[in-house]
């Protein structure tokens, strides 16, 4: 019989629960007679903690940073402004931003759950293919495919591009975009790779610049309504008062539902943490703490936000400007030659901490995509050498990314990157919940350190459904989404063009607020003004 200190170390050498595992284990040691090893099959082999060769070096902040910077992004800029201009009101964009929150609280319940029962690097990844295990590696390849395929940086190193040179006032040209875009990523990729523990330090830094920039934001709004009560902005209090608060409200579906889409799409990455267990320090102890905080600094940041634009900008402006939000802010407080500087480089600054940390955790996961055997060249691209970091994920990360920047014009490439990315997450996150609860009655025997509360799950189901389809219909506003014409079971005439109900169209605004529809049968272009 073969050495058994050669064994894989996670084997598993008791069962976890009371669920024998006997035809496995006899089979384990026929092999070993044979002198064959071969990793063990049981299940409880993936509730056990793994630690990466890079070592458990990822303290607590720097968790954390991983999380609040990945959820609080460049959108905070922008994303307030727009909402209000979809639903109208003030009333009904805080309302949307709670309900947000709430089902974002759903989400990482599930997956808290999740992660503290198999505190292994993946996310999503172990997730799946411990919930489906039938039929056999259907969960790993297609989550392999997705993450692979669609898990790029891409859209934050656009929008750093693009403000990156509107600071610097030099004119931002497609060709300029996309090589600044470009360089961004690369540095990004080299620092993480090369240099692995100045890539967390750096990240650190700039995920504490860019709270601090929020919270001066925060600040600053409530100063001027306090201690500078006689400025123009001091009369903007009457905005918050409950007879103002829901004047012009929108109540259209279409509207509210592709408001919730950007809330929630707002909220994302509060799992981030989960994508690296392995290099964090006390994995299970550490991801429940730091996810409940991140959740909480999130909600509090972005709630605080939007009060402090009603209290400073005119509700009629943030309805005429929408995701120009943050620079009436800044304009209005500061100067306009002030603010053009300020707003920009603060954009910037958080696109750069958000692709740091997005690109840190995705090179992990892919990483361990790649020591399954599912990419070519495996063995090679899941190897931590030569500089003790995951090159070979950062590769695999790059090259997607690096083709999505440069083929579209740059002008679509966040459009596509939201219609894209965002349907993929909302049913791998369906998928997750659905296997959490199925999980609950195949395995109630599994240790959890952390229990989800079950409505919670349903929550997120939910939540999951409405963003599916919340662009999927067209009508008032459909944004970026992907729709599905479907106004009756006759069709309808658009434009002079014959749409049969259940077409599949991709479509997107342009500059005169019109959704342009791109029929997949009938490779037409046509045109449904909607509002």
């Amino acid at each position: 019989m073969a050495d058994s200190s050669n064994a894989p170390l996670l084997q598993s050498r008791s069962s976890y629960g009371s669920t024998d595992k006997t035809s496995t284990r006899h089979d384990s040691i026929d092999s070993e007679a044979a002198g064959e090893i071969r990793p063990s099959r049981d299940v409880e082999d993936d509730v056990l903690p793994e630690t990466s060769t890079i070592g458990r070096n990822l303290s607590w902040q720097s968790a954390y940073i991983l999380v609040i910077s990945r959820v609080v992004g460049s959108g905070i800029f922008a994303t307030p402004g727009t909402i209000v201009q979809s639903v109208g009101s003030a009333g009904l964009s805080l309302s949307l931003w709670v309900v947000g929150a709430f089902i974002a609280a759903c989400g990482l319940a599930v997956s808290l759950e999740f992660g503290c029962m198999l505190p292994r690097s993946g996310g999503d990844k172990v997730y799946l293919e411990f919930a489906y295990r039938r039929p056999r590696l259907l969960a790993s390849t297609l989550f392999a495919m997705y993450a692979v395929l669609l898990g790029f940086t891409a859209s934050n190193c656009i929008i750093f591009s693009k403000y990156a040179l509107f600071a610097l006032g030099v004119e931002a040209t497609d060709v300029l975009s996309k090589s600044l875009a470009v360089g961004l990523l690369t540095f990004v990729c080299i620092t993480h790779s090369v240099f692995p523990k100045a890539g967390v330090k750096i990240q650190d830094v700039l995920g504490w610049i860019k709270i601090g920039i929020i919270v001066f934001m925060i600040l600053s709004g409530f100063y001027v309504v306090i201690f500078r009560p006689n400025t123009t902005s001091a009369p903007l209090t009457h905005q918050l008062a409950w007879e103002h608060l829901w004047e012009e409200t929108s109540w259209n579906w279409g509207v509210i539902a592709t408001s919730l889409f950007k809330v929630f799409y707002s909220f994302a990455g509060l799992d981030n943490a989960a994508n690296v267990m392995n290099e964090v320090k006390q994995p299970v102890r550490t991801l429940r703490s730091v996810a409940l905080t991140a959740l909480g600094t999130a909600c509090g940041l972005y709630m605080l936000v939007n009060i402090a634009y009603f209290l400073v900008v005119p509700i009629e402006e943030i309805r005429g400007s929408g995701e120009l939000i943050a620079a009436l802010f800044f304009e209005r407080l500061f100067g306009e030659k002030f603010g053009r500087v300020v707003l920009p480089t603060a954009v910037a600054l958080s696109s750069v901490g958000n692709v740091m940390v997005v690109a840190f955790a995705m090179a992990r996961m892919k990483q361990e995509i790649a020591r399954q055997g599912f990419l070519p060249y495996s063995s090679l691209l899941s190897s931590s050498r030569p500089f003790n970091s995951p090159m070979g994920g950062f590769i695999i990360h790059y090259i997607p990314s690096f083709l999505v920047m440069i083929l579209p014009p740059s002008d679509s490439i966040y459009s596509l990157i939201l219609d894209i990315d965002g349907y993929a997450a909302q049913l791998i996150g369906l998928a997750v919940a659905i296997g959490l609860v199925k999980l609950r009655f195949q395995r109630p025997d599994l240790k959890r350190p952390f229990k989800a509360w079950m409505p919670a799950t349903a929550g997120l189901r939910g939540g999951s459904v409405v963003r599916s389809v919340c662009g999927v219909f067209v009508g008032y506003s459909c944004g970026w989404c992907r729709v599905l014409v479907s106004l009756d079971e006759g069709g309808a005439e658009v434009e002079g063009h014959e749409v049969a109900g259940g077409d599949v169209c991709f479509g997107g605004w342009d500059d005169d607020n019109e959704a342009k529809l791109f029929l997949e049968r009938s490779e037409e272009t046509v045109v449904v003004h909607c509002r």
